[in-house]
């Protein structure tokens, strides 16, 4: 009878292979096998760079400058949060807020220039007597010789013949003798300048000649403030009086303002 041999007898049973694996590295995440670490997207990032630089070259333009830098502000904070390039993210914000906060003060400083322009003007016309007040006194003047009832209303048709804009320059060129003590000249000029009132010629002569004025009055009153103010000599005086860069009058008003400086 035959023994059977034994089932560890003979030629040794090779060991079923190794299992691979099937899931993934320790640690690994599940979409990146072989240990590679993700890639973040960056679009933002660049963006809020990109964005910003664009800004900043435009942070001299009042309110635009602003607008863009505010844009590349709010780029920067969502790349933050998404966390991708802090970098690029960093450097946009940084851009943003320079341009955002040099658009603001262009925009504040040319908000005073012309604040300042509209005071100095406001100041000015504050300045200068009401149109009603003037007008009183020249309708006065005719009626007080009259006795007879029928002169005023005779005279009345005549005023809607001046127009309104050299009624109003009438009213200056009387602002400015007794407030400022001018030569006619100096009067017609301020009244003709584009820097000035800009009347027409025509209104500013129907002023210049129809004003009640005393211009030598005028013109000692003016050699006496240079004298009291600024200490002036006679002659400099004089040629400040006569000085078509100065006050323009006439050499004769300037002689009589001499003649009594020391009244």
């Amino acid at each position: 009878m035959t023994t059977p041999e034994p089932q560890g007898s003979g030629m040794p049973q090779t060991p079923p292979p190794f299992p691979q694996y099937q899931g993934h590295g320790p640690g690994l995440p599940p979409s990146q096998p072989g240990g590679l670490t993700p890639k973040r997207a960056a679009g933002l990032a660049i963006a809020a760079l990109v964005v910003g630089i664009a800004a900043f070259l435009f942070g001299l333009i009042p309110v635009f400058g602003a607008l863009v830098g505010i844009a590349a502000i709010i780029l920067a904070v969502l790349a933050i949060r998404r966390q991708q390039s802090k970098g690029l993210a960093a450097t946009g914000l940084v851009l943003g807020i320079l341009a955002t906060l040099s658009s603001v003060g262009t925009a504040a400083g040319l908000g005073a220039l012309f604040s300042s322009d509209e005071v100095r003007q406001a100041a000015v016309v504050a300045a200068s007597p009401t149109p009603v007040q003037e007008q009183e006194s020249p309708s006065t003047e005719p009626a007080a010789p009259e006795s007879e009832e029928a002169a005023p209303a005779e005279a009345a048709p005549a005023q809607p013949d001046v127009p309104a804009d050299f009624t109003s320059a009438l009213n200056k060129a009387e602002s400015y003798s007794e407030l400022m003590h001018m030569s006619k000249a100096g009067i017609y000029d301020q009244l003709t300048s584009e820097y000035g009132e800009k009347f027409s010629p025509e209104a500013a002569q129907y002023a210049v000649d129809t004003v009640q004025v005393d211009w030598n009055a005028n013109a000692l009153a003016k050699a006496k403030d240079y004298q009291s103010s600024i200490s002036m000599s006679p002659d400099a005086i004089r040629d400040q009086l006569t000085s078509e860069f100065g006050e323009k009058f006439l050499p004769a008003e300037a002689d009589y303002a001499m003649a009594h400086l020391n009244d």
